[in-house]
């Protein structure tokens, strides 16, 4: 079997990601004695985008591209965006649970400085390659390296980041507005994860119907939902006439990096606005792509 060694930028930001991805979780691993819950989807952040980025590099040093069963085209660069979003979420959350807790200089400390140091490198060099994977204006590649492509990946995201403030605990089984602004994030999300499937699997032609147009519908579709649950989730989460309470309550902010329940509230309400940005902004994308292709 032959090796394919192409020294290109791509190769060298994909190294260093594998390196820095490597060490932040191999320290805390080793020294950063972590025991809270946070601590293992900070290592699991790191170890998955490790475990991915080495994948990639052996298939493309194999050349084993035409064999794999994905879109090579498309996977790369969607695994390169989600790991640098995984790997920006660990560089914030272990900082915030683990790093302030720790006082003083001892190996703990210094093994958790090492983690959040090599963190945001990763993190760095994986935005790096998403940036050198992109499509460039005019140029031919798979819809995961164009910017609609990239917006499913951060709208899937938000998501899986409102479903975890959600669900712990249950907050949205008060009222029937607010099981419909759950509906309007889980049904959102199973879409948007649906096409990143069918490109990464290359069945976009397989649909009954244009893929370009359905794209244009459903980010319409989307915006239309999303821009009603960004104004019911804040009136009857913070309004006292539907059951809210406006003010954060004292016993807020207890814990060292611990959200009470108003907290996660308020940040699902920011994070609603946040996809409805973002599906607002596909939107744009995908109607131009309609256009071009007419």
């Amino acid at each position: 079997m032959a090796v394919v060694l192409n020294l290109n930028s791509l190769l060298w930001t994909r190294l260093a990601a594998l390196i820095f991805s490597c060490v932040a979780f191999s320290v805390a691993v080793h020294c950063g004695r972590l025991s809270h819950g946070t601590g293992d989807w900070c290592i699991f952040c790191w170890a998955f985008s490790f475990a991915g980025t080495l994948l990639v590099l052996l298939v493309e040093l194999f050349g084993l591209q035409t064999k794999a069963p994905v879109s090579w085209k498309n996977f790369p660069i969607t695994f390169a965006c989600y790991a640098a979003l995984l790997c920006l979420s660990a560089s914030i959350i272990f900082p915030v649970y683990f790093l302030r807790a720790s006082a003083g200089a001892n190996e703990t400390r210094d093994c958790r400085i090492v983690s959040t140091v090599f963190s945001c490198l990763a993190t760095i060099a994986y935005m790096t390659e998403v940036s050198i994977s992109k499509a460039r204006p005019g140029e031919v590649a798979g819809y995961m390296a164009t910017a609609p492509g990239l917006l499913k990946v951060c709208e899937t995201f938000v998501a899986c980041i409102i479903f975890v403030f959600v669900s712990d605990p249950v907050v949205y089984d008060r009222h029937e507005a607010l099981q419909y602004c759950m509906a309007v994030y889980c049904i959102c999300f199973i879409l948007s994860s649906i096409i990143i499937l069918l490109c990464i699997g290359e069945c976009t032609g397989c649909l009954p119907f244009p893929f370009a147009r359905f794209l244009s519908a459903y980010a319409l579709l989307a915006v239309v939902l999303y821009l009603t649950a960004t104004i019911i989730w804040p009136i009857y989460n913070f309004d006292s006439k539907h059951g809210g309470q406006k003010n954060r309550p004292y016993h807020c902010g207890g814990g060292m990096g611990q959200l009470c329940t108003w907290d996660k509230l308020m940040t699902v309400a920011v994070l609603t606005g946040v996809n409805f940005i973002l599906y607002v902004v596909d939107l744009v994308y995908s109607t131009r792509l309609v256009f071009v292709s007419a």
